[in-house]
This record gives structure tokens, sequence and C-alpha cells, in this order.
């Protein structure tokens, strides 16, 4: 890892401290995106956020720039103009219903991520977070949690792409002085989250019986406001940020476990059966639906220690008041 000493040998070796600047937000209006131009925001950075269509910014966004498509041949520079730090969010999202074609995954995630990433360099800004994903390091973990220094792994075409992206996105800062940052979150909720969280919210708000007692599993979450409280840290931060770095609440929880806070914050009692989970995985199998069973039943759990220690960060929302105010925008969505 290069020291900011080296890095920015011919200006000021470190940033200065509580130093506001201009941001580039991609995937401003997305659901990570928006809860993070509201929290730059409100550090006191101009954010610049990326759009696909004029009209669609987020009220945090001091300025906006429209970019129909990400991809390899996107021209950047005039979204770059006086920005010093990216924050690169827009992705092709993991599909878990449905199958996108390998190639959807890497003209965005990974083709795009390289363009952006050698415009920015060119452009002269100093700091690049890009928000990987857990599926980097694989899709589950067994006897101990994932590591940013592990071996990569990546689960699937969306694991991959992103990986490929992390690797581009070094080789970009090799032949510049651009700071590249990767943070690898694992699920990510909050308000309008949508997949298995989103199923279990559904489940528990209709009082479904669940066959979940059994299951003693481990896994790791993150959500949207200590995810984004994490990104405005590193960009604050005045040392090096640069490496790859894990997140999440703190606080890993099992499925069971998982219900019952959803349950609480809702006001009811969760309907959990004891089925083992070996018939639940042969069920899920045999009805092809083996990946969500999976992702329910297994681990995967993170490391954060690093994070931890570096920035001298602690997730500032505790997972019970994140799990109640998503039950809660998900009860309001509900009644409108």
């Amino acid at each position: 890892m290069r020291s900011c000493g080296r890095r920015w040998a011919s200006t000021k070796a470190c940033w200065p401290e509580r130093r506001m600047s201009r941001v580039l937000v991609t995937g401003s209006t997305g659901f990570v995106g928006r809860e993070l131009c509201s929290t730059l925001a409100a550090a006191g950075f101009t954010v610049r956020g990326v759009v696909r269509t004029e009209g669609r910014s987020p009220a945090d966004c001091a300025e906006t720039v429209v970019v129909k498509n990400i991809d390899g041949a996107t021209q950047w520079s005039p979204a770059l103009d006086g920005v010093e730090s990216v924050v690169h969010l827009a992705a092709k999202a993991h599909v878990t219903r449905r199958s996108t074609p390998s190639a959807e995954y890497i003209a965005l995630n990974a083709n795009g991520t390289q363009a952006l990433a050698a415009a920015s360099a060119a452009a002269g800004v100093r700091r690049f977070v890009y928000l990987s994903s857990v599926k980097v390091n694989g899709s589950s973990t067994t006897d101990r949690p994932f590591r940013a220094d592990d071996e990569a792994q990546p689960d699937g075409p969306y694991g991959h792409s992103k990986w490929l992206a992390e690797k581009y996105l070094a080789q970009v800062s090799m032949r510049s002085r651009m700071e590249p940052v990767i943070v690898r979150p694992p699920l990510v909720y909050g308000p309008g989250v949508k997949a298995n969280f989103r199923s279990l919210l559904t489940w528990v708000e209709r009082g479904w019986p669940l066959p979940f007692a059994a299951i003693q599993n481990r896994r790791s979450l993150v959500s949207i406001w200590n995810l984004a409280d994490l990104i405005v840290t590193i960009l604050r931060h005045r040392g090096s940020a640069e490496g790859t770095w894990m997140v999440s609440d703190g606080n890993d929880l099992s499925t069971p476990a998982l219900i019952e806070l959803i349950a609480a914050a809702m006001g009811r009692h969760p309907r959990l059966l004891p089925i083992p989970t070996n018939i639940l995985r042969t069920v899920g199998l045999l009805g092809a639906l083996g990946g969500a069973i999976e992702r329910l039943c297994g681990s995967l759990a993170i490391d954060m220690s690093r994070t931890r220690s570096t920035f001298a960060w602690t997730p500032p929302v505790p997972v019970e008041e994140a799990i109640s105010r998503t039950v809660s925008a998900y009860l309001r969505e509900k009644l409108s």
C-alpha cells in the first residue's frame, strides 16, 4: 500500500482536516445513492449526482449531470470537471429471480468502472471510492468470516464482474496518482430493500408460519445508514485510505434472530417452525429455490476489524434501530 506522502508528493501529503470538496456520485437516485447524497450534503460536501434523465436528482445533490448509459464507451470528462472525489455506486444489481447474461454485468460493472476510473485519473481526481461486494470473496463462510485480504473467489457473473472492476481500478491507479478505495458490503438493507429481505418483511407482516427456527447460521448485514457513514468517513480521512475495506453493522444475525427483530419492530410474534435445515435445502432444490434457501440457511460473515481500526469507525446505527427504520418505511409504503 502506497503512503499518502508518496502518492501526492507534488501536493500536500495528506488531506487537511475537515476539508470539504466536490464529490461525484454515480447511482445517486438508487437505493444506497439517495442516503449517501443526503449524508454527504449534511457533512458539508458539494454533491454532484449522476442521473440517467433530467429531473430525477435527489434533493440533496447541489449539482446534477445526465449520463444516460454507463459502459466502456461513456464519456465522463464534463461530469468530472472540478471534482476531487468520486463514489461509484451505479451497477447492474445482483438478480436472484431471473438470469442476466454475463455480458450485461461486464458492460456496466466492469467496463463501466474501468472507463470512469481512467477518466477520473485523467481529470485529477484524488480519491476514487468503488462500492464492490462481498460476493468477490465468495458466497458463504464456514470456519471463519471473510477478510479483505482473502483470495478472491467471486460468486457467479455478478461477483465476477465486481472482481474485474476492482482489478481494472487497481490497474488505472498504478499508472496515476489517484487513490483507489474499494468497499465490500454484504447484504445492504433499508427503506426500499428488495430480494430476500423484502420477502422476510412480507412474510412476517402477513403472519405466515416460517420453517426457519432450526437454522443456526451467521450472516453479516449493513444498513444504508452505516454504509453511507463509512463512505463519508473514508472521504474525510486525512491519511491514505487506499485498500479494500469490509463493512457491516457489526452485529451478525442468524435468520431466526433477524425474523424476530423484524417481528418486534412490527409488534408481532413470529411464527417460527423448527424444520431441519437439510430438509429445507432439499425442498429448495426440488422447487428450484436452492439459491434463496441457501442464503436463508447458510452463513456469510465478514471481519471488518481492520476497517474499524484504520478509520476509528464504529457503525453509528445499531442493527435493532436500523431494522426498525426499515420496517417503518415498509409499513408506510404498504399504506400509501
